[in-house]
């Protein structure tokens, strides 16, 4: 399968403002790559980049002040399979997780694992531990949220969305990882290209949000937004939580006028 991914973000900026992005596919994708996954601006500037502490590919620029917009336009090869299941893996005794995984069983901004905790034990303390206890909290994550755009900010933690029930992909996303955290699973946040291939999406596209376990001995994708296999992800950024991932960064004032994302099965 090919698929044409990319965006068109313009930002106003009343005056020159540093940016940190996180726009391109992650290194292990690059190889899939049909096209160069290149971030280019107009007007054009200087970007200098480098590989944050969990090996995303990260940009540093100067947006000039006025209108500015950063684009890219390019062709990935996937498998054309979906997410693969694994109802035999296995949950990793804490003492015996490497040492790289242990971050993701700590609490962070978005998943406050001492607030749901309690909680946590009280729903999935009788589910068997491994696949089948990651899936049940997805499942419960999938029921207990509502989507909807109009539901989205920035600053929901996942306590915040389970007492709500409403939210986006990342509050779907923040709930099941806070949970599994709770459990002893390690959960970490994605992000990353998911267009509507194999299933028609409601609304504008945009940038997607899911999460990995680690089971079995290595990270395995659930997605509590879909609560099913998809086809065609493709990986941006990984992290602790949407603080580690967040596609752009101002520091300073800069006003969004300008968001499209694509990700297209070319046929």
């Amino acid at each position: 399968m090919r698929i044409r991914c990319g965006y068109e973000i313009t930002y106003e900026c009343p005056a020159p403002t540093p940016m940190l992005l996180m726009l391109n596919v992650r290194p292990e994708r690059i190889s899939d790559l049909e096209t160069p996954d290149i971030i280019l601006s107009d007007p054009s500037i200087d970007l200098t980049q480098y590989r944050d502490q969990f090996g995303n590919l990260c940009s540093r620029i100067l947006a000039p002040q006025g209108r500015f917009i950063l684009r890219s336009d390019f062709i990935v090869r996937d498998t054309g399979l979906p997410d693969p299941t694994f109802p035999e893996a296995s949950q990793t005794p804490v003492d015996q997780l490497p040492d790289e995984v242990i971050v993701f069983l700590l609490g962070s901004r978005y998943c406050e694992t001492q607030e749901l905790s309690d909680i946590a034990w009280r729903l999935f303390a009788d589910v068997p531990p491994g696949w089948a206890r990651a899936q049940a909290i997805v499942a419960y994550a999938h029921e207990r949220i509502t989507f909807g755009y109009a539901h989205a900010r920035p600053t929901k933690t996942a306590t915040q969305a389970h007492e709500e029930q409403l939210g986006v992909c990342r509050d779907y996303a923040h709930l099941a990882i806070t949970l599994c955290r709770c459990m002893n699973i390690p959960a970490r946040y994605c992000t990353g290209y998911m267009g509507d291939i194999g299933i028609p999406v409601d609304g504008v596209m945009d940038f997607s949000a899911w999460m990995e376990v680690y089971l079995g001995g290595a990270w395995r994708t659930m997605d509590a937004r879909h609560n099913k296999p998809r086809i065609g992800r493709v990986m941006m950024g990984i992290g602790r939580d949407a603080t580690d991932v967040a596609m752009i960064t101002n520091f300073g004032p800069a006003t969004l006028i300008g968001f499209k994302v694509v990700a297209d099965e070319l046929l």
